[in-house]
């Protein structure tokens, strides 16, 4: 009997060992797995804060002011800016504020 029992032993000494190694691997992927999980939880944070910031017209790195002239606007046009964040299209010098050419019919 005691030579039925070692080689009972045996097997089951190998098949523990293949059940350990099984488990490590399941541990391992799962850690692998939660490791990239906090990863991109951790990116997504930080990119929701810079966009959040951006919105506002200041940069995280607190360079530019923030601030624009509004010297010269309409009380309409401070408002538009101000609540929507309209910036009118004189101010931004993209075309000049009474240019000749307009796309009116009957320009005169």
């Amino acid at each position: 009997m005691d030579c039925c029992d070692s080689k009972n032993m045996k097997k089951m000494d190998v098949s523990s060992k293949k059940e350990n190694m099984e488990d490590k691997k399941i541990r391992t992927k799962k850690t692998f797995m939660w490791v990239i999980v906090g990863v991109l939880l951790i990116a997504t944070i930080f990119l929701t804060i810079r966009a959040s910031s951006a919105g506002t017209g200041q940069a995280i790195s607190g360079s530019g002011t923030g601030s624009i002239n509004t010297a010269g606007w309409t009380e309409n046009e401070v408002m538009n800016y101000q609540m929507h964040g309209v910036i009118p299209a004189r101010a931004s010098g993209s075309t000049p504020a009474g240019s000749g050419s307009s796309s009116q019919v009957g320009n005169c």
